[in-house]
């Protein structure tokens, strides 16, 4: 990108490229048990959360852990595959969670597993669908207008 030209707001500059992008990940607990009762609970969950997006280069702007489901707005480098992404997040915390409570695992979980397998993921962006749809348009009738060639691809 020009150095002279203003900033993206919230995008992050890496060397080669610029992203901005953000996902709402939810994801429940198994048979929608409801683990997190206590605030310590829900703390212990939010910390394991924070630490294994750390380090798997993660950006958790915000979180909140629910009795039965977890709501977190995310954000990662576009090299890595959100179902990648997920599968850390769920399996590690999991994981790690039923080391430090194994009396949850055998009381309230019959099948062994903390979450349920089903998610859901949204992006959440700055410009809508229809907004980058128009500006597509125009670019092409931009384009047809002043009579400018499409870009060659070679």
């Amino acid at each position: 990108m020009n150095k002279k030209r203003d900033k993206i707001k919230d995008a992050v500059y890496e060397r080669r490229y610029v992203y901005n992008t953000h996902y709402h990940l939810i994801w429940c607990t198994k048979y929608r048990n409801q683990i997190f009762t206590t605030q310590t609970l829900a703390n212990e969950m939010k910390e394991l959360l924070l630490q294994i997006a750390q380090d798997n280069d993660i950006k958790i702007e915000k979180i909140e852990v629910m009795p039965e489901h977890i709501h977190l707005l995310i954000s990662f480098k576009p090299h890595k595959a959100a179902s990648s992404v997920i599968k850390a997040l769920k399996g590690r915390s999991a994981f790690l969670f039923f080391q430090t409570h194994p009396e949850i695992k055998n009381s309230k979980m019959w099948s062994g597993h903390l979450w349920s397998s089903s998610y859901y993921l949204g992006t959440v962006g700055n410009m809508s669908k229809e907004i980058v749809e128009k500006y597509i348009n125009d670019q092409i009738y931009n384009a047809k207008k002043e009579k400018k060639p499409y870009p060659s691809r070679d």
